[in-house]
């Protein structure tokens, strides 16, 4: 058995903590138009009408239903239309197919959300079961997450306007002096990592365990944009030497010659697409949308072809969270979360000095772990053991969490995942090396 975890919390302080995170996805949603938040412009993209109900389909569905005296749903279709992937509940819309549902509306989508707080707000009023508000704590931490998607989905529905529509104007966001790349080494030998049990984790955090490291470092900072381009312009994406074969496979099949919203003016000079419209790109901001292909090729073009990186590779999550562990808190308060409201990753400033810099925020670090169960993982009980556990196959491991991603949300222990080829979220690169 493995229960979901009881939060921590008094129930007016988690009544409290659920108002905010439900007003922060209108909030998000605000300076979209009622087109603009039915787009599905690719599968993985789900429009931002459809994130609003979903979130508000898991407490009408894992709550609601189950703990609400005399329940009936806000509309009896809701519970197919908005189910994602959780089998045990029942029949899914396609996934590919979100874009189509014109209705509801979606004034009548925020009509479904007000209509469930209420409800919600009564129960909470009422009910004092830690095992309730742990599915509480839990629908709150999905909807956090959907809160980043919200964003990366809206942003390439945007790019693919070619009006090059903005979602928030607020261009140039700083300018700082570059942080030179530096070599950080770090512990080895036997450390343990996992989530070590106080406050809120997912399941696939747990259990804590222990991991032997070998000699290494980790980059000081994150790759930048500038960074980037000089792999470009040295023929990266045209050299298969610097790819794995799956790779180079998709470079060639997807004609890739950039990141993900790169496009060259006629100038020469590179633009991206970004929340607050079409930019020149900044040089020293952190490179984004990436995929784990373009991680891995980068890090081997980086090791081979500057002599200062020799050796360059991706991260290994063990030691990428090891390392985490070691930071200030400070560090996770200060980090570009969505709360600095920048939607893009920030350069970093020469005063970071000798530390580890932009390991909070900015952009989720590919590593090169497989996205696996570790040892003597169990899922949780019940329907919710659908959330992560079944993923578990052909994916790879991301850490640190992204400058859209709700600062309350992440910790050292957090790990994201996805395939291989996806490159819509806000994906980097901080580079490792082994020491001698």
């Amino acid at each position: 058995m493995n229960p979901l975890p009881r939060p921590q919390i008094e129930p007016s302080a988690l009544a409290q903590r659920y108002a905010q995170v439900r007003a922060q996805s209108l909030e998000l949603a605000a300076p979209l138009s009622e087109a603009d938040a039915q787009v599905q412009s690719i599968p993985d993209v789900s429009p931002t009408k459809w994130h609003l109900a979903h979130v508000t389909w898991f407490f009408e569905t894992f709550i609601l239903e189950r703990h609400e005296r005399g329940f009936k749903p806000f509309h009896p279709h809701y519970r197919v239309l908005f189910n994602s992937y959780y089998n045990q509940v029942g029949q899914q819309h396609p996934r590919p197919q979100r874009g189509l549902v014109s209705r509801p509306s979606l004034a009548e989508v925020k009509a479904y959300r007000a209509h469930v707080d209420q409800r919600m707000a009564a129960l909470l009023a009422r009910t004092h079961d830690p095992a309730v508000d742990a599915l509480v704590e839990l629908g709150l931490q999905h909807e956090q997450q959907h809160q980043e998607l919200l964003l990366t989905d809206i942003k390439h529905v945007l790019s693919c306007n070619p009006l090059a529509p903005v979602y928030r104007a607020s261009w140039p966001l700083a300018t700082v002096a570059p942080l030179p790349m530096a070599w950080l080494e770090q512990d080895c030998g036997l450390v343990e990592i996992g989530h070590d049990g106080s406050g809120f984790a997912f399941d696939n955090e747990s259990p804590r365990h222990a991991v032997h490291l070998r000699p290494h470092a980790l980059g000081n900072r994150l790759v930048t944009h500038g960074e980037w381009a000089e792999f470009i312009a040295d023929g990266g994406y045209n050299d298969p030497r610097w790819w794995l074969s799956a790779g180079w496979e998709w470079v060639r099949s997807q004609g890739a010659r950039a990141p993900l919203y790169w496009q060259r003016e006629d100038q020469g000079q590179w633009l991206s697409f970004t929340l607050h419209g079409l930019v020149p790109i900044d040089p020293h901001t952190p490179i984004t949308h990436v995929s784990y292909f373009e991680a891995d090729a980068f890090a081997r073009w980086a090791g081979a072809q500057r002599e200062a990186w020799r050796g360059a590779r991706l991260p290994t999550e063990a030691e990428w969270e090891h390392a985490a562990n070691a930071l200030p808190a400070a560090a996770w308060a200060g980090g570009n979360f969505i709360e600095s409201q920048a939607l893009h990753p920030m350069p970093v400033a020469r005063s970071s000095g000798n530390t580890l810099a932009q390991m909070a925020g900015d952009v989720w670090e590919w590593t090169s772990s497989s996205y696996a169960p570790y040892p003597g993982f169990k899922a949780w009980d019940g329907e919710v053991g659908e959330y992560n556990g079944k993923f578990m196959v052909n994916q790879y491991v991301l850490r640190g969490g992204s400058c859209a991603t709700p600062r309350a949300h992440v910790r050292a222990s957090y790990r994201n995942f996805f395939p291989s080829d996806a490159r819509w979220q806000f994906t980097g690169v901080r580079l490792a090396r082994d020491v001698e």
